[in-house]
């Protein structure tokens, strides 16, 4: 590579890479103090079902699958170009919930590799993807504070944009940041908002290790559900700081992922999420939860059995947080557990993920993944 253009490179990725901590830094004491009382909480839900196998989330794993940059815009990838992705997901009786995910790659990156040359990076090192997901929550009547239904229904849903952007900075860094719009209706009233995701990406040159870092969900309301004469009507998306671990065994179909999330906070019980004094008195809450079981809240722990041509997965996970809120006391359930299973076939990518929610729910998402850029030569 001429000295110049590596320069000017390294020149510009410095440059991404500053701005992204400042924003990180900015952002994160904007909002911390407000942690944990937020709107949308339906951004947290698992888009794909290749999401909900992992546990709900994951930062790091970057292997061409789309949807991975929903979780983190860094995590976009060469091999994710021209792909569209569509999953539906049934969480309750009378909801819809899905989304539809287009990616494509440009830019011509002067003195970068051609396939099998030395430098080894993309020749589009620019990655692209817009997605948007939808949530129905079906027709709801009427009723009075007594339960009395008065006749009539109404209507309750939720939109959400995802406009992502990654950049590929030598042959091992990524950043990525997403612009995300969401609008909610509920009957009469509705709110807009405007948020973002800032991300970055590691991994070694034989992909054994990665390691991913994105803080997700920066902005508040621009319009709320309801007016207030001292601004307290506008809330704050759900902020949540997450660091990714994935690490490949070499000589095993093995793939071990470690994701810490909500790290902004420590309590995750739902009183006063990420206070210890009362916001009215000042005085110390009392939390029933002990210290080491909070801090395997934070954490969600999966296991993929991936062959090495990485024709199918199989993944397993467990999440802490969801198995203490969700499990029923008097009765044995597999709220917090979660399983999936997808298979590559031609052109077509094709996965499904179960997991339970409550002790009659089963919560379960398929997905469709399609190489556009293949299917038309």
């Amino acid at each position: 590579m001429h000295p110049i253009l590596k320069c000017g490179s390294v020149d510009i990725s410095r440059k991404i890479v500053t701005l992204i901590l400042c924003t990180l830094s900015l952002c994160t004491f904007g909002q911390v103090s407000s942690a944990g009382r937020s709107v949308f909480s339906f951004m947290s839900l698992p888009t794909s079902s290749r999401l909900n196998a992992l546990g709900g989330s994951n930062v790091s794993l970057s292997d061409g699958d789309i949807s991975m940059g929903m979780c983190n815009p860094a995590l976009l990838h060469a091999n994710s170009h021209m792909n569209l992705q569509l999953n539906y997901s049934y969480y309750l009786p009378g909801t819809m919930f899905g989304s539809a995910l287009y990616g494509h790659n440009f830019g011509e990156a002067k003195g970068l590799r051609k396939e099998g040359t030395e430098e080894g990076e993309p020749q589009k090192p620019n990655y692209f993807a817009v997605g948007i997901h939808y949530l129905d929550y079906g027709r709801m009547k009427y009723a009075d504070e007594n339960g009395v239904q008065t006749g009539g229904s109404f209507g309750a849903r939720d939109i959400l944009i995802d406009i992502m952007y990654a950049r590929q900075l030598g042959r091992m860094f990524k950043v990525g940041v997403t612009l995300k719009p969401v609008y909610s209706i509920y009957e009469s009233y509705s709110s807009f908002a405007i948020g973002a995701d800032v991300g970055a990406h590691f991994q070694t040159l034989d992909s054994t290790f990665q390691m991913g870092l994105v803080l997700q969900n920066i902005g508040w309301q621009i319009k709320s559900f309801y007016s207030s004469e001292d601004g307290t009507g506008h809330e704050m998306l759900p902020l949540n700081l997450q660091l990714g671990l994935t690490y490949r065994v070499k000589h095993a179909p093995l793939r071990f992922h470690l994701q810490i999330h909500n790290m902004q906070t420590w309590y995750l019980n739902y009183e006063w999420t990420s206070l210890d004094k009362s916001p009215t008195t000042g005085e110390i809450l009392p939390h029933d939860v002990k210290w080491y079981d909070m801090l395997f809240r934070h954490t969600i722990w999966s296991i993929e059995v991936v062959p090495k041509s990485e024709k199918f997965y199989i993944a397993f996970s467990y999440n802490h947080r969801r198995r203490a809120e969700l499990q029923l006391t008097d009765q044995k359930s597999l709220a917090g557990f979660a399983l999936g299973v997808g298979v590559k076939i031609k052109q077509a990518r094709v996965g499904f993920a179960i997991s339970q929610l409550t002790k009659s729910n089963f919560s379960y998402q398929v997905g469709l993944t399609l190489d556009i850029n293949s299917l038309m030569k």
